[in-house]
């Protein structure tokens, strides 16, 4: 990575922004009454958080930051979650930009989960004193909150790299911030392994790497990067609260939970962790000692799960206590934390108890109040395995990196309750997503950038070898790929949509088969959350005959469809409102919700790359068997067969035998009224209860009609697929009838069309 010339240098850091020796001066003058932004004259709220923010320990390192921003294209910085890293250096790359005058581009700064984005946004738009959606703003998937005067923008990983898709090389930005890089996410580790070709394309273009320690990851990512050519930040970290684990490996339990005031919860092991943590809880309110409470849980299911205890549990406290409010941060209900009420309770005040899983991490930094913190040790975590193609969960411990972090979350006058052994062995930094996740739309994306010219990707983990090989596999069977391996006309559709490769396919091939108005709708029901709500204790049977009544016959797919057109239909009724009617269906209001905005978003893409939409004809028989030919073109892959008709369904392409899922229409209580021999199905996860899930029923002479000839030899021998050889020699004896004649390829049948396609996704 050559270092930026003197032209670039002079351009990026005119003398206004020079910092003199004591580091104290930031450009522009912090005295100054006027916005620099918007050019109106600040606020007494300015003056007041600028007070705060300057006792910020990144504060002391704004000189440093500044001077190795001016004089390397990447800079690293490793700092605690309460350094100010994340709230400061955006905004202090936003005015570098500003001094100029955008001749390279604003400043956008990635994060890994959308409401981080969205609270970052919002917390420094207040700190500089301006309008949210106007020189601040954020882009997180199906919203948008910019203008043309946003000169810093908060956004998703994911949300960046579909920029790229149009704009390879991100000239709209003159500096690029990569916020929570250790958390290692796929589009996190995808970004920085394209850094490096993105800064050799563009001289001007500045890059801030934010992580969290141990230093040594940040020592790691910058020999990554070539050593000399980044500069390398550490910030001192604030002090850490109290540690307090639950037991020792020597078995002196002078520092237990017990004897730090927490209450029994000091002989906890792997097995009964949850339960400890939540009586650890109880014991901690009771103490009467001031201060909100997290706890850290594996999964979002115990989330759930622990809301529901706690919140029962809350009803039995004394009258002279507070009230304990708990809230979710994941899981299935909503994730904004409720204000705190200083009147609430007999006790005279409320004290919430925030339940996170690693998911809901990111949310708890700003939170004021949070006094203790309840760490687990442990995360469920979902690994692809490309040899049957599904995901296993497993349970295993967090990292140290993870687990420093949670420690800093609270004041240093507060307390960390570890409920694992101190001195435990943890892995060192967390595991990178890119070496468990399936890679097949990842490849896809790669294979994009190679037509903008950006196909080098410098991953800092190189994925797994078969991995890569599955998804080129299965890109290669959805025709995405040409004979040389490089995309093809149906691949760099597919590279448009927000969806999974499988469902891109499907949902193209919709077009063809005039369903593409269906399609649109289980495409956007299947990517939203699921829709469904686990019901309270005592009304399963209630929750259940409410979804019974969106079922429909032909499978899980088109219930779909009966539920978000209910939906639909509701909304057209006078005083409608989304949450009671949710509630009375036991159906996720923000499910629905997210499905009818990425129905719309996937629309306008049909619309804008001209493929028709037709009019809506769900319900007829030719609707119907069309709208399984769209689905078996992109899931063809995913055919089960019942092999003793009481729902055990073995799977044709990896020959594993699973359990419909019970949210399933054809779950165990549906099991009287028959179950289908054949099914195309969505998800199937290899867990504990080894489900399928989302599943519709299909014909054995529908299935050979829509599956390429390559893939249906490729599959392993079995008694099904034997079953189907023989089908498909008889008809291959005798004169098919119209309706199953194999239909042209979408490829071949609107080969024009398509051409363009191809053109206008390029151009733009």
């Amino acid at each position: 990575m050559s270092k930026v010339n003197s032209e670039v240098k002079r351009h990026m850091c005119p003398e206004s922004l020079i910092h003199d020796h004591d580091g104290d001066t930031f450009g522009f003058g912090d005295d100054l009454e006027l916005n620099q932004f918007d050019g109106l004259p600040f606020s007494s709220r300015y003056y007041k958080l600028l007070k705060e923010r300057r006792e910020l320990p990144v504060w002391r390192a704004r000189g440093q930051f500044l001077d190795a921003l001016v004089n390397n294209q990447l800079v690293l910085v490793s700092g605690s979650a309460r350094t100010g890293q994340s709230t400061q250096i955006p905004q202090w790359c936003a005015e570098l930009c500003l001094s100029a005058r955008f001749r390279h581009g604003t400043a956008v700064c990635t994060q890994p989960g959308p409401q981080r984005a969205v609270e970052l946004a919002l917390r420094v738009a207040d700190e500089m004193d301006v309008n949210i959606g106007h020189e601040v703003g954020y882009r997180i998937p199906l919203k948008s909150c910019c203008s043309h005067d946003t000169v810093l923008r908060f956004c998703t990983d994911d949300v960046l790299l579909r920029e790229m898709t149009s704009d390879p090389v991100l000239e709209r930005y003159g500096v690029v911030v990569v916020d929570r890089a250790h958390e290692r996410t796929l589009s996190t580790d995808v970004l920085l392994g394209l850094l490096g070709a993105l800064l050799q394309r563009r001289p001007g273009l500045r890059a801030v790497v934010l992580m969290e320690p141990p230093p040594g990851a940040a020592q790691r990512l910058r020999g990554h990067y070539g050593g000399t050519a980044a500069a390398l930040l550490c910030l001192e970290a604030p002090g850490p609260a109290q540690v307090v684990y639950a037991y020792h490996n020597n078995n002196n339990n002078n520092n237990s939970v017990a004897a730090a005031g927490g209450g029994g919860g000091g002989g906890c092991h792997s097995d009964d962790y949850f339960y400890s943590a939540l009586r650890l809880v109880l014991e901690i309110h009771r103490t009467r000692e001031r201060g909100d409470v997290a706890v850290f849980l594996a999964s979002a299911q115990e989330v759930d799960v622990a809301h529901s205890i706690l919140q029962r549990e809350s009803t039995r406290l004394g009258a002279d206590l507070d009230r304990l409010v708990p809230v979710r941060l994941c899981g299935a209900g909503p994730a904004e934390p409720p204000a705190r009420d200083p009147t609430a309770g007999a006790g005279g005040g409320t004290r919430r108890v925030f339940l996170s899983s690693q998911q809901g991490e990111d949310l708890l930094g700003a939170v004021d109040g949070l006094h203790f913190v309840i760490d687990t040790g442990v995360e469920k975590r979902f690994v692809y395995n490309p040899r049957i193609r599904a995901y296993s969960e497993v349970i295993r411990p967090i990292s140290q990196c993870r687990a420093d972090v949670r420690k800093q979350l609270c004041r240093p006058t507060g307390k960390c309750f570890c409920l694992y052994p101190e001195g435990k062995a943890l892995p060192a930094e967390n595991a990178p997503r890119i070496l468990e996740s399936n890679l097949t739309s990842t490849v896809l994306f790669l294979k994009r950038m190679e037509i903008g010219g950006l196909g080098h990707c410098d991953f800092i983990h190189q994925p797994d070898p078969e991995g890569l090989m599955q998804a080129l596999e299965e890109l290669d069977y959805l025709a995405a790929l040409d004979n040389d391996g490089n995309l093809s006309e149906i691949g760099v559709i597919l590279s448009e949509f927000p969806l999974d490769p499988q469902m891109g396919r499907a949902l193209l091939a919709s077009c063809e088969f005039d369903c593409a108005s269906e399609m649109l709708t289980v495409a956007a029901m299947l990517s939203a959350p699921c829709c469904f709500l686990a019901p309270p204790a005592g009304m399963i049977h209630e929750a259940h005959q409410c979804h019974r009544r969106f079922h429909h016959p032909e499978g899980d797919h088109f219930t779909l469809i009966n539920i978000y057109n209910a939906f639909k239909r509701s909304q057209r009724e006078p005083h409608f409102n989304v949450e009671s009617w949710c509630r009375d269906n036991f159906l996720n209001p923000t499910s629905l919700e997210t499905a009818e905005s990425l129905r719309s978003e996937l629309t306008e893409i049909l619309s804008r790359i001209e493929l028709p939409v037709s009019e809506p004809a769900f319900g007829t028989q030719t609707n119907t068997l069309n709208l399984k030919r769209a689905l078996l073109s992109g899931f063809f892959m995913q055919i089960a067969r019942d092999v003793d008709g009481g729902g055990n369904y073995f799977m044709l392409t990896n020959k594993h035998v699973a359990q419909v899922h019970p949210v399933s229409g054809y779950g165990p209580s549906s099991h009287k009224l028959g179950l289908p021999e054949w099914v195309v199905f969505h998800e199937y996860a290899l867990a504990e209860n080894n489900c399928v899930r989302t599943l519709s029923e299909i014909s054995p002479q529908l299935f050979i009609e829509m599956t390429p000839q390559y893939f249906f030899y490729n599959l392993p021998s079995s008694e099904s697929k034997a079953i189907l050889q023989h089908s498909l020699e008889r008809n291959a004896s005798r004169n098919c009838p119209a309706d199953l004649k194999p239909k042209k390829s979408l490829a071949v049948h609107r080969e024009g069309h398509i051409d363009w396609c191809f053109k206008a996704c390029v151009d733009e």
